[in-house]
């Protein structure tokens, strides 16, 4: 199970930091953009990390309090619930 947690939420995060990019690619082009729902949901079902690599990395999404301030909260959420989850994935291992 915690094999499969791992690499969902690696996959998750490689697609959350991807479409960020293509999003600040397509700003600075003034083309059609990936809604800001989207970018949410990604990071709010898992993709944090990748969330706050790519607003710190592209500098986007910054400005915007949801994203400065949101995406960190979920990140701490998120690893909370990993934490647990491991744990309680060890404490039934033994």
């Amino acid at each position: 199970m915690l094999f499969f947690v791992f690499y969902g939420l690696l996959l998750l995060n490689v697609l959350t930091f991807v479409l960020f990019w293509i999003d600040k690619r397509k700003a600075k082009r003034g083309k059609w953009r990936i809604a800001e729902r989207v970018l949410l949901l990604l990071a709010f079902i898992g993709g944090s990390i990748g969330a706050l690599m790519a607003m710190s990395l592209f500098r986007h999404k910054t400005e915007k309090k949801i994203f400065s301030i949101g995406i960190p909260i979920l990140l701490v959420i998120q690893l909370l619930l990993l934490t647990y989850i491991i744990m309680d994935w060890l404490l039934y291992q033994v």
